[in-house]
């Protein structure tokens, strides 16, 4: 390992140490690189960040970010929610059960768990105090549920993987729906218990039949999109990345369709649309370059015959994988520490004969688990930014909930079958 590289590595710490932005902190270590070491002519700097964003998988990033953005806009999200709460209602936590089932219903819509956690800390979170459920109770649901966003189908974190990794992204999604259906399910029988024990109050209104189908009349069409989506890649009617084209033109076709989409809003979830993937692929062209240099110094390979050598069994490298990114995510934003880390850990994995799709959502797990932790934890601060919760009574409040996570951290990682069951049934 040569010194310029080790010189890096020391400049990009001390930057995020110092709270630069994550691609910046990524920018001013790949530039140490290129403008120190003298072994690589520094127009190879500007060329690796075009390059890095210059991939047809994607292409789908913007529209899948456009699809939640127009959701939200235009009264998709409230119908999917009024629904939720005819389902879920009645379960010991009431509004806490339906802020769980929405974000696992959203992530087939929008896959943004950012854009979920500000829209249920707009909209439920108020909502949720006045029915008696604490604030920093709330806050910690409406975080933990955002994380099931990305790992339903289509998540932000399976495309860039994919077209990193080389893998299946129509594969990714189909995985991501057994531990998306795991996580909701564990957090829905975790917040019954803390509610029936804390006496939280459950909605008024009975369940009944016609509730139910009154509430599903204008929530139908939006529900289908994910079965829309997953079905046309299987079948092969479009790619991944045409699925994101396909699902933003749905939502603005509902939009319209319920007529509260007009002129200003369609201009206002352009306006985010942009703004979000512009920070999306800002950090996806300063992670690539980052990453070409630790190809380029062969890091990986080097890992990969340290790890193989030093450790004899495929069970422990995810144990210590597992550890690894769960520190990693704690400081370094999900999709940066993807794009760098992907490229070093997924040859090993494939060394221990690992799944690259159990891997994939192993890795993409580990980094939902980081956005909720601080020192960073997006989510976190999105949530508690929103909310007015303090940080302290957040973590107070989050410890059954991680615990729940790294629970199912590892039967993910140790049980293939949540992963892989219905990959291989489907294909």
């Amino acid at each position: 390992m040569s010194k310029v590289i080790i010189l890096s590595f020391i400049v990009l710490l001390v930057c995020l140490f110092l709270k630069m932005s994550v691609f910046a902190a990524m920018l001013t270590a790949s530039a140490v690189y290129f403008f120190v070491g003298g072994q690589v002519t520094p127009y190879i700097l500007d060329q690796r960040m075009i390059s890095g964003v210059e991939s047809i998988p994607l292409m789908a990033v913007p529209f899948f970010i456009g699809a939640g953005v127009f959701m939200n806009y235009s009264g998709i999200t409230r119908r999917i929610m009024d629904f939720c709460e005819v389902l879920t209602g009645k379960l010991p936590g009431g509004l806490a059960q339906v802020n769980i089932l929405l974000s696992t219903i959203m992530g087939g819509l929008s896959g943004s768990s950012l854009a979920d956690a500000a829209m249920e800390a707009k909209m439920l979170v108020p909502e949720m105090e006045k029915r008696g459920l604490p604030k920093d109770f709330s806050s910690v649901i409406t975080a933990f549920s955002a994380v099931i966003t990305p790992l339903i189908p289509p998540g932000i974190a399976m495309i860039l993987y994919g077209s990193i990794a080389q893998i299946s992204i129509g594969k990714l999604f189909i995985a991501g729906i057994g531990p998306g259906l795991l996580t909701c399910i564990a957090m829905m029988v975790l917040t019954g218990v803390i509610s029936k024990k804390r006496k939280y109050r459950t909605l008024d209104e009975k369940f009944t039949v016609s509730r139910l189908g009154k509430a599903f009349k204008p929530a139908a069409a939006s529900l289908c999109l994910p079965i829309i989506i997953i079905g046309g890649i299987r079948i092969g009617v479009f790619t991944a990345t045409e699925a994101g084209a396909i699902a933003c033109l749905y939502a603005l076709i509902l939009g319209l369709s319920y007529k509260e989409l007009n002129i200003k809003t369609f201009l206002s979830g352009v306006r985010e649309t942009v703004e979000t993937t512009a920070a999306v692929l800002i950090i996806v062209g300063a992670a690539s370059t980052f990453a070409w240099i630790l190809t380029r110094e062969q890091i990986p390979q080097y890992l990969a015959n340290l790890m193989v050598t030093s450790i004899g069994s495929k069970y422990l490298y995810l144990l210590i994988v597992n550890l690894f990114l769960l520190v990693v995510g704690m400081f370094i934003e999900g999709n940066a520490a993807l794009i760098v880390l992907v490229p070093l850990l997924h040859p090993i994995a494939l060394e221990f004969n690992i799944d690259p799709i159990q891997f994939a959502t192993i890795f993409n797990f580990n980094m939902a688990i980081g956005s909720i932790t601080p020192p960073l934890g997006t989510l976190m601060f999105t949530t508690i930014g929103v909310t007015g919760c303090s940080m302290k009574q957040f973590l107070k409040e989050s410890i059954p909930y991680f615990i729940l996570f790294f629970a199912i951290l590892l039967a993910i990682s140790y049980v293939p079958f949540f992963t892989l069951g219905l990959v291989n049934l489907i294909y």
